[in-house]
């Protein structure tokens, strides 16, 4: 579906407006009938945060925003206001509202329409069209005049961006098979003007990728391997920043089978990571920051067929490690391990890795943030840290101590593809830790990824997480 943020006017006339206000603010501005003006008074004053007026060709909703919180606090619940006031506009099939800023910061502003946009998502492709009803409100006008129309484009970018890659999470295998991840990838960097070259299959097997190689095996369906690039040519970093994304577009377990109820039967989000990296790339270039970027994309399904690989057997990866595989379920890592070995040639400033890793990592901290840790300075790791905060889109870090490498010994090869009973998260990002020798941070986002019931404006389904911290955190790097 689609979505239009654009520049407006506060005092556009006979439209259905939101005008954010803070608690007790005159609004003698925005209402000119002395009846209509004490009723929003009265309710605002007591218990309520929110106020609709219904001037019968157009609605007007009066949102109360708080100041007393923290910058960061205060931009989410004007995120979250915003997700709230949704469904007043649904109800009353608005098409287009015009949201004013009516006496709170620009920022909570913005955000407030980001958190309205992100809510008004919808994924109705395979739904027939007597059951897919489509939410009537099509476009956002923000009026405030401290914005430019290229701030209000640049938001209306991104929020796209996070559309596309939460379409990409939503499709079912039976479209998006890794081949189809690819070419669904190239088309989002025609759109936007990052440039894609994808691997098939034969590239893959002359380069020796045995941990994607390894995993594939039992599909009937190829590999691919996709390489993003933005480097324009006003790029303030010398060397890339690579983000590698896992591209497991569905995860049987192979023959570690997972249970089908609550376990495998949403593994259609497996490439979480993939999309992620693709709509972050879609959100720089787009906006056209001068950050260079790569973005690296394996990807396959992974199945139990008659030739998969088994428990016990001894992979060689990209870079010549041998890996005991104990468990096909932990595949994401196999193919990662080569994507980060590759990231080598590089010579990167940073490479961070999203994936839907581990269960551990979502037991810990559930829907409510990713797992992150890493080696890159104590600088890198807070200023990402930092960009989460600012989108909601938090870090808590684990620790990272060799200790926890101890657990990845084998008898018989290099590595273990798993650790032992505790600490499954850690162990995992130390797996990939091995493959890489630059600065290097893994964000695990099996929790937030993909939302069984709704969540706030992240919705139901695929969630879109990593677009926007990466991009924050972009933006703060052009700087």
């Amino acid at each position: 579906m689609k979505m239009r943020i654009s520049k407006g006017k506060k005092t556009e006339a006979n439209i259905s407006r939101i005008v954010l206000v803070r608690k007790e603010q005159g609004l003698e501005t925005f209402i000119t009938d002395p009846g209509q003006k004490r009723y929003v008074e009265k309710r605002l004053s007591g218990d309520k945060d929110r106020v609709l007026l219904n001037q019968l060709d157009h609605v007007e909703i009066f949102v109360e925003l708080d100041m007393k919180d923290a910058p960061t606090t205060r931009l989410e619940m004007a995120r979250k206001a915003g997700f709230e006031a949704h469904p007043l506009l649904t109800d009353h099939e608005v098409a287009s509202v015009s949201v004013v800023n009516g006496g709170v910061d620009q920022e909570e502003c913005v955000a407030f329409a980001e958190g309205l946009a992100l809510t008004n998502y919808q994924f109705l492709k395979y739904l027939s069209p007597e059951k897919a009803k489509q939410n009537a409100l099509a476009e956002i006008l923000l009026a405030d005049d401290g914005l430019t129309d290229d701030q209000v484009v640049k938001l209306d970018n991104l929020v796209k961006a996070v559309y596309l890659t939460r379409d990409l999470v939503n499709e079912p295998l039976s479209y998006l098979t890794a081949i189809q991840l690819s070419a669904e990838i190239e088309e989002m960097g025609k759109e936007a003007g990052f440039s894609v070259e994808v691997f098939n299959k034969k590239k893959i097997e002359a380069l020796k990728m045995g941990g994607l190689l390894a995993v594939n095996k039992g599909s009937i369906d190829p590999p691919t391997f996709s390489i993003l690039t933005w480097k324009p040519a006003y790029a303030v970093n010398d060397h890339p920043i690579v983000l590698v994304g896992k591209g497991v577009v569905f995860d049987t377990g192979g023959l570690s089978l997972k249970p089908t109820h609550d376990s495998m039967d949403y593994m259609k989000c497996d490439m979480g990571g993939a999309a992620a990296v693709a709509g972050a790339l879609y959100a720089v270039a787009k906006n056209g920051l001068p950050v260079w970027v790569v973005g690296l994309v394996p990807a396959t399904d992974n199945r139990p067929d008659g030739n998969a690989y088994v428990p016990g057997d001894v992979v060689t990866m990209y870079d010549g490690t041998t890996v005991e595989v104990l468990n096909t379920d932990a595949e994401g890592r196999m193919l990662l391990a080569d994507a980060l070995s590759y990231a080598k040639q590089y010579d990167p400033e940073l490479v961070i890795e999203l994936s839907t890793l581990t269960g551990s990592a979502h037991m810990a901290i559930d829907k409510y943030g990713i797992v992150g840790m890493g080696n890159a300075s104590r600088e890198i790791m807070e200023n990402l840290k930092a960009s989460g905060e600012y989108t909601a889109e938090r870090v808590a870090e684990f620790p990272f101590w060799d200790e926890y490498k101890e657990q990845l010994k084998s008898d018989i090869a290099d590595l273990k593809n798993i650790g032992g009973k505790y600490g499954g998260a850690i162990t995992a990002g130390k797996f990939l830790e091995h493959f890489t020798n630059y600065p290097y941070i893994h964000l695990d986002i099996a929790g937030p990824s993909f939302n069984k019931i709704p969540f706030k404006y992240h919705g139901k389904g695929g969630s879109g997480v990593g677009v926007r911290i990466l991009y924050n955190f972009f933006l703060d790097r052009s700087n």
